[in-house]
């Protein structure tokens, strides 16, 4: 067993901490690039309805373990998109304080789910309600590990729009953050899971695949799209990182 945890967590670990060592990459929030990528284009110039969840390699020694998330959509006609991220610091809940698809700490987003028209316009209501619904977006309630934190009010507003059959990466630390025990369905509603408090479990489903979370570390495989899963580096392997039936 100790072996087994030697290979599926520290190794991988010690070596995404190595690669991070030898870049370039900025060491501070001053120093990094948190500027739009272009890759959407303006609100005005998009006339139908949008909805994203973007993702993106957070900053300094943070970024060896976990990725950063946030949701960005926008109503058909809209004149601007909104974008929702909670961080750790100030008042946790931010609503446009980047650009939509900008830069985070100097590393490009990737969308993880895309969903566009009718669908997008039916799902932006519910958007917003669980946001106002999550109940960790007052100052002093982030906690970096094992959440809540950003990833983890993403995986809070997923899971009340179970249609969108979508998950976050497995190197999203604080996505599987919980009050209590869970055991039930998986977020994607595609499997099920045992979960403790967020700090261990395990989930099996057509979307997430078979995991396991040790200190809301994440190792295993991708059924659906082959491909392994090991701390720091998130999903190694063939296919789209997309993970919703409903994206285009």
């Amino acid at each position: 067993m100790l072996s087994l945890i030697v290979a599926l967590f520290l190794i991988p670990l010690a070596a995404r901490a190595a690669i991070y060592g030898m870049s370039d990459a900025p060491r501070s929030y001053r120093d990094a690039d948190w500027s739009s990528i272009g890759q959407l284009p303006t609100a005005r110039a998009e006339p139908e309805a949008r909805v994203l969840f973007f993702t993106g390699t957070t900053g300094g020694w943070k970024g060896v373990l976990s990725v950063h998330s946030w949701i960005v959509f926008k109503p058909a006609k809209a004149t601007k998109w909104t974008r929702y991220d909670v961080v750790g610091w100030g008042s946790p809940l931010r609503l446009n304080g980047w650009a939509p698809d900008g830069r985070w700490f100097g590393n490009p987003p990737q969308a993880i789910v895309d969903v566009r028209g009718a669908d997008a316009e039916r799902l932006i209501p519910k958007i917003e309600q669980a946001v106002k619904d999550y109940k960790y977006a007052h100052d002093g309630d982030y906690r970096i590990w094992p959440g809540p934190n950003s990833n983890s009010f993403v995986a809070a507003v997923l899971r009340k729009i179970p249609e969108l059959g979508a998950t976050l990466p497995s190197n999203a630390v604080g996505r599987d953050f919980r009050e209590g025990f869970h055991a039930g369905l998986t977020d994607s509603r595609t499997g099920i899971e045992i979960n403790f408090w967020g700090y261990a479990g395990a989930k099996i489903g057509w979307v997430e695949g078979i995991e396991v979370n040790l200190l809301a570390l994440v190792a295993g495989i991708d059924i659906r799209q082959p491909a392994i899963k090991l701390p720091g580096f998130g999903r190694i392997g063939f296919g789209p990182a997309v993970a919703t039936a409903l994206a285009r």
